[in-house]
């Protein structure tokens, strides 16, 4: 693999997540998002600040964001699709938690939790039936609970172990190993969620700001 290249996928995948598409909806609607509920730039917060349509944009378009970095990887990487599919999935997604536009407009570290852009890439790197399965885990979880916290971390747990499973059987290349570190960033971006839960603190869906 070109190391120029690998770069570029890199760079290219964490500025495409970088774009703060919650800061801009909440803008339009006359909300700073980075200042009310949770502060964080993402469509669950959208959705309690400004309305459930609004949130729902935010998760379409942060998923296109991660659906656009694999597609541009695999396009400039043709010839080791899975390696530049995974490398952009990591990038794309840390970029949306550590958001370098978000950084400049705030002047302090700040992003999403990973969820909605990493279902983009997760729709393109996974085999369609375990899409299917993490979709149903998540969709459950969130109609037995109201948790959307709840329900993102249940998915992505499920997802991770299906995909060690998957390496393991072959059917997956050893390399989307790495697609872990997705997960891994979702768990670290969902802390507060996480105590919240054990202390239940944590909101519902549809519980306003």
């Amino acid at each position: 693999m070109d190391l120029v290249i690998i770069v570029a996928i890199i760079v290219v995948g964490y500025l495409i997540g970088s774009f703060p598409t919650a800061y801009i909806v909440g803008k339009v609607k006359g909300v700073d998002i980075f200042k009310v509920g949770s502060g964080n730039m993402g469509a669950t917060n959208v959705a309690r600040a400004c309305g459930i349509q609004y949130g729902a944009l935010v998760w379409l378009w942060d998923g296109l964001k991660g659906v656009l970095a694999v597609l541009l990887a695999r396009a400039v990487m043709p010839d080791n699709t899975a390696a530049a599919s995974v490398l952009a999935a990591v990038a794309v997604v840390a970029g949306h938690n550590w958001s370098f536009l978000a950084t400049i407009i705030t002047g302090s570290i700040k992003g999403g939790k990973g969820a909605a852009t990493a279902s983009g890439t997760f729709l393109l790197l996974a085999p369609t039936f375990l899409v299917v399965i993490v979709l149903a885990v998540a969709a459950a979880v969130v109609l037995l609970t109201r948790y959307v916290s709840l329900a993102v971390l249940t998915s992505v747990a499920a997802a991770a172990v299906a995909i060690l499973v998957l390496i393991g059987l072959n059917v997956l290349e050893p390399v989307y190993s790495l697609y872990l570190f997705v997960a891994w960033m979702i768990f670290i971006r969902h802390r507060s969620n996480i105590y919240n839960l054990l202390a239940g603190k944590e909101r519902r869906l549809g519980d306003r700001v």
